[in-house]
This record gives structure tokens, C-alpha cells and sequence, in this order.
């Protein structure tokens, strides 16, 4: 794969790809903890001076960056395949979200399974501080699959806001920042609350409308230090004068969250990240154009993705196994913690090899092209708006709720309590919406 890299593939934006998720995955490492009596917390919340250090490992907004240059290479490829007509919108959503959903359904199913083995075992039950563990587990884990559903909102919002930057350029981003702006200063200055939800689009679509800037080349070393000089100055100004806190990733029972809903704070942190990556593009492209230096960026892209969904259970399986074992872990931020953490690093990685030779085999499916046909009936498009909506929804509601779907405790979800069960309903109905939207393909000549 290395070898056969075309001359002209945007090796940096992959490296980006692949770190943001590895950055993601070791900090989720150093942050999980467990208290003596069971309870999963944040080590952020028990070593507060380490905060400011999410100012530069919430890289989150690199990701989404990086999906607006692999969006705009597909739309563009799409677009001179003739596949703008009525059954483009249906063709490319559905191959975004098979290439999202293919992994997440298998690790869902194998959650689930858990959550019922749990529950039939009596593993949930009682007032030890294990069946506490168990049951915050079976909802701890599954959060992370915010990303996946944010992300697949964000893909299908990509071919209309590709046409706007088309059509206004870098003002597309500008727009997209000034709403959140808008939307924080209705939030925390009006106390209208509900409308901060607005940001969980508003942040990821400006900080992903930069990636089409990037595959273009208007994101130039002059717009990048604009970036940066605006991120950095507004992230210390969120902080300093405003309802911010320092932490760039959620805390329990931090009344406001930068993550959840997203804040202008996220969005200024997201902006100097993009800048500094834009900065780097031309050093960091003659570093990664030595083969042995990219075929390691090639090597760890393959299981990245598989990795990430299976990280966090390979750590709670690792925690319950010392459990087990009668092994004690030292506490957190005392010495022995802290010398601690390159083994700590190293045994994680044992019990995630294993996971990802296990089941990456469902993030190597086939990978249908973004294609087109014409021809097609108008209301295909409109099904799959309907799939997209819905299973969006399905996936945040399963990443609030978890998976527990015998114990179906229910959980709080942006206006009311919604139960595992229901979660999942509203998942299987998107699922279905969206394999119906499957477009015919039409021969041409």
C-alpha cells in the first residue's frame, strides 16, 4: 500500500488522521480512572493543574478537518463522474455511512451480548462496588460513539456546504464561526440553554469546512497564522473572561461542558490546531515522503479506526482482570502513577492487539465508490436525509443511554429520560431508512 501511494496523495492529512485517533486513544488511557470504591471518573477531575494540557491533546478537531479534505476529494471526484444528479446525495451518504457503520454495528452487538450476560449472571445487581463498576461500564464505554455519530451529521451536511465554499470560499467558515459565536452569546447571555445543542453542528461543520480550504489551497501559510492568532487569543479570552473552563474534553459535574454541547472555546482551540497543521504541511510532507517514516503512518491508518472503538474496552477488561488478580493499581498522580505509565501504556496495548486482529476485519469491507448514476427518482434523496437524521439521533441516544438494554435504566437525552431500548429502536428504524435509499445504478455510455 505504501509503494503504491499515488505522487500527489496529501500524506500529511493522513498522518493527521491516523494521530488525532492514536492522541485520542493514549489520553483516554491517562484520563480514565477508578476510584477505591468503583466509581469510573475523569483523572482531570482528580489532578486539575493537567487541564490545560486538553489545549493541545483534544485533537478532535483535526479529525474533522481531515474528513473535510477526504469529503471534498470524494465530492469533487463525484462531480466529474457525473454523480450530482438526483441519486448522488443517496450514493455518497450511503457509502460514508457503511464505511462508519460497518465497525460500530459489530461492536454494538458485542456490547449488547455483554450487557445481557451481565445481566442474566446477576453481574449488575447488588451494592459492591464491581456490579457499580459493571453497570457504569456498560454506559461508560459506549460514549465514545459521539464521534461516530457527529461525524456521519457531519458528512451529510458535506456536499451542500462543498457547493457553498465553492461558491463563497473561506466566508463559509467565517459564517459557520460568527453562528456559534451567535448561538454562545444566546446560550450564556440570555440564558437561552437550549439553544447551545445548535453548537454540536455549528463548531464541527466550521471546523470541518476548513478541510475544504485545505484540499484546495486556499488554507495558505497567511490564512493559517490568521488561524492561529485568532484561536489562541480567543481561547485565552473564553477562558479568562468568560463562562469557560480550561478543560478542552467533559468533566462529572462540570456544570458547563467545552465538549458537550460544543463552545466557541472548542471551536478558537479546533482554529489554532488547523492553523498549526497548515503551517507544518509543506516540513511535515518532505518528512513523510521517506518510505520507512510513511509506512508507518500507512501501517497504523489500517487498524486506527478499530483500535479507537475497542480501546476503552480492552481497559475496562484490563481493570477488571487486576481486580481479579488482586492486583492493586497505585493511586492516581502519587510517583508510582506517574512512573507507572509507560507500563500502564504497554499492557493496554496487549488486550487492543488482540480486539483489532479480531474484529478489523469489519472496517476492511468492501468499500463502495462515491458514484453516481443518473437517472434516479428525486424522492430517494429525501429517504435518505430521513435514514441519515435518524440514525444520527439512534447513535447519540445508544452513546448517552449505553447498552444495557435488559437493565434499560433510563438515561437523560435533550429533553427528556430515554431508555437503552428505545435508543435502539430509533437506530434499527434509521438503519433501515437508509438501506432504502440504496440508488440503482445506470449504465451509460
Amino acid at each position: 500500500m505504501a509503494a503504491a501511494t499515488p505522487a500527489d496523495r496529501d500524506r500529511w492529512a493522513d498522518a493527521l488522521r491516523v494521530g488525532s485517533l492514536l492522541v485520542v486513544i493514549v489520553g483516554h488511557w491517562l484520563m480514565v480512572a477508578v476510584t477505591p470504591t468503583g466509581e469510573i471518573t475523569n483523572t482531570l477531575d482528580l489532578i486539575p493543574r493537567l487541564q490545560p494540557v486538553t489545549w493541545v491533546l483534544q485533537v478532535m478537531p483535526l479529525f474533522f478537518l481531515v474528513g473535510g479534505v477526504a469529503h471534498a476529494h470524494s465530492l469533487g471526484s463525484l462531480a466529474r463522474r457525473g454523480g450530482t444528479g438526483p441519486g448522488g446525495y443517496a450514493a455518497f451518504i450511503r457509502a460514508r455511512a457503511a464505511r462508519l457503520l460497518r465497525p460500530t454495528l459489530a461492536f454494538l452487538a458485542v456490547w449488547v451480548l455483554l450487557g445481557v450476560i451481565a445481566d442474566r449472571t446477576g453481574l449488575t445487581s447488588g451494592s459492591s462496588w464491581q456490579a457499580a463498576l459493571v453497570v457504569a461500564a456498560l454506559v461508560m464505554v459506549p460514549q465514545l460513539l459521539w464521534f461516530v455519530g457527529i461525524y456521519l451529521a457531519v458528512a451529510a451536511f458535506a456536499p451542500a456546504l462543498y457547493r457553498a465554499h465553492g461558491r463563497w470560499g473561506l466566508w463559509a467558515v467565517v459564517a459557520l464561526c460568527s453562528a456559534a459565536l451567535l448561538v454562545d452569546l444566546a446560550r450564556f447571555g440570555a440564558g437561552l440553554g437550549i439553544l447551545g445543542n445548535l453548537n454540536f453542528a455549528l463548531v464541527w461543520l466550521a471546523l470541518h469546512q476548513c478541510g475544504f480550504a485545505w484540499r484546495d489551497g486556499s488554507l495558505t501559510n497567511g490564512v493559517a497564522f490568521v488561524l492561529v492568532g485568532v484561536g489562541v487569543s480567543g481561547l485565552a479570552l473564553s477562558i479568562a473572561v468568560g463562562p469557560y473552563p480550561v478543560s478542552m474534553v467533559g468533566l462529572p459535574g462540570d456544570e458547563i461542558s467545552n465538549m458537550s454541547p460544543p463552545t466557541v472555546a472548542l471551536l478558537c482551540q479546533g482554529l489554532a490546531l488547523i492553523g498549526i497543521a497548515a503551517l507544518a504541511r509543506g516540513p511535515m510532507a518532505r518528512v513523510l515522503a521517506r518510505p520507512r517514516v510513511w509506512r508507518g503512518v500507512v501501517t497504523a491508518g489500517a487498524f486506527a479506526m478499530t483500535a479507537f472503538l475497542w480501546h476503552l474496552t480492552a481497559l475496562l477488561f484490563t481493570l477488571l482482570s487486576a481486580w481479579a488478580l488482586g492486583i492493586l493499581l497505585p493511586e492516581v498522580g502519587s510517583a508510582a502513577w506517574w512512573w507507572s505509565r509507560p507500563v500502564w501504556f504497554a499492557v493496554l496495548a496487549i488486550p487492543t492487539a488482540a480486539l483489532v486482529a479480531i474484529f478489523i476485519r469489519f472496517d476492511r469491507g468492501p468499500r463502495s465508490a462515491a458514484g453516481v448514476v443518473t437517472g434516479q427518482p428525486r424522492w430517494v434523496d429525501w429517504v435518505a436525509v430521513a435514514g441519515v437524521i435518524v440514525t444520527v439521533f439512534g447513535i447519540l441516544m445508544v452513546s448517552i443511554v449505553g447498552v444495557d438494554i435488559l437493565g434499560n435504566r433510563a438515561q437523560f437525552f435533550l429533553f427528556g429520560m430515554l431508555t437503552p431500548g428505545q435508543a435502539f429502536l430509533v437506530l434499527l428504524v434509521g438503519l433501515g431508512l437508509l438501506r432504502l435509499a440504496a440508488p440503482r445504478a445506470v449504465s451509460r455510455t
